[in-house]
């Protein structure tokens, strides 16, 4: 259906309230910590459809104890940034996509469609009114985070008659501590992050949470985030919350950048889809979407013919990789140029 006859709420009928008590604004902070002085709330009901959206003072939010959210993990969310240009002006990076995916993650939640075209209209006015927040830096930016809750009262597991989304912003300078070193990965398949029939291509909060036992694991083997591997023959999946790159001279003698393809299990990352649309138009590689597995890259690894592995995400843009332990032991690093020719380009 497309989104000019879906019943939704319209930005045109947007009500701002004002905060009478902005804060101080602090210098650009830890991911996720500090943020702005205002929020977007759009409530739904089967029986009265969208309300109008409201841009309100940042603040708690009250659900019902029973709420399914809570109880049956009936939510998703997003990320986007926002950019201040060395123009001064603000640009959103490839937003469409991310309502694209939103709108996905929403029909396999079960909560109700909108028109993702007034939802970006909304997120555009609420980054407009906290403007001032956008720092003025080429590493820094301001991170959108739109929220979509079921609000149903009830402890029945079924189909929402409530709902509530929201959208809240805050800074965001480096995801990682450690930025400017290539992060470590423990790779084990006791631990599966997706599957086929699954929601790993959807951005939907249950995919991480149930990540974390395996996060606290890898920090004990001395690394910083999971290699996810999928089936018997362990297929790389994503880095941590990343899609993954490999760039590599594979088994053919090509120098090639690949990454696993969009099968269900993998997430469409926006910053996936940026870097496979401008490599390709280089023309000086081969760019694959294609199976990887753990064998190809420790093959690959002790022979030398890895030049690059990196993750990336809207949190994290680009991100290296160094070394990965895979069954106890470590097969090797990547031995070419340095992750920062990728930042640059």
């Amino acid at each position: 259906m497309a989104d000019n006859i879906i019943p939704s709420f319209k930005a045109a009928d947007l009500v701002i309230q004002l905060t009478s008590t902005p804060k101080i604004k602090p210098e650009v902070s830890t991911f996720g910590t500090i943020f702005t002085d205002h929020m977007l709330t759009i409530e739904w009901s089967a029986a009265e459809g969208w309300r109008a959206p409201l841009i309100k003072p940042f603040g708690n939010i009250s659900l019902h104890p029973a709420c399914s959210s809570l109880h049956y993990g009936v939510q998703l969310f997003e990320g986007l940034k926002a950019y201040r240009g060395d123009d001064n002006r603000l640009r959103l990076f490839r937003p469409m996509l991310n309502m694209k995916r939103m709108s996905k993650s929403a029909k396999r939640a079960c909560l109700p469609a909108f028109d993702q075209s007034e939802l970006l209209e909304c997120i555009r006015r609420l980054v407009e009114i906290d403007q001032d927040w956008v720092p003025h830096s080429d590493s820094a930016g301001l991170y959108i985070r739109p929220t979509f809750i079921s609000t149903e009262p009830s402890l029945g597991v079924k189909k929402p008659g409530h709902a509530l989304l929201y959208v809240i912003l805050c800074q965001a300078g480096a995801y990682f501590n450690n930025e400017a070193e290539a992060l470590s990965l423990w790779a084990d398949p006791k631990y599966t992050r997706a599957w086929i029939g699954g929601t790993g291509d959807c951005k939907i909060g249950g995919n991480y949470g149930c990540s974390l036992l395996a996060q606290y694991e890898a920090v004990d083997y001395g690394c910083q985030q999971v290699l996810w591997l999928y089936g018997d023959d362990h297929q790389i999946t994503e880095a941590g919350t990343m899609n993954i790159f490999l760039h590599w001279v594979n088994e053919d003698g090509e120098e090639e950048l690949a990454t696993p393809p969009l099968d269900g299990i993998i997430l469409p990352g926006v910053t996936r889809q940026s870097i496979l649309e401008l490599t390709r138009t280089w023309g000086e590689f081969k760019v694959t979407e294609r199976y990887l597995t753990m064998s190809q890259l420790c093959s690959a690894l002790r022979q030398q013919r890895v030049r690059e592995m990196f993750g990336s995400g809207t949190a994290c843009m680009i991100c290296p990789i160094g070394h990965i332990v895979y069954q106890g032991k470590t097969p090797g690093t990547p031995a070419g140029r340095s992750h920062s020719a990728w930042r640059r380009r």
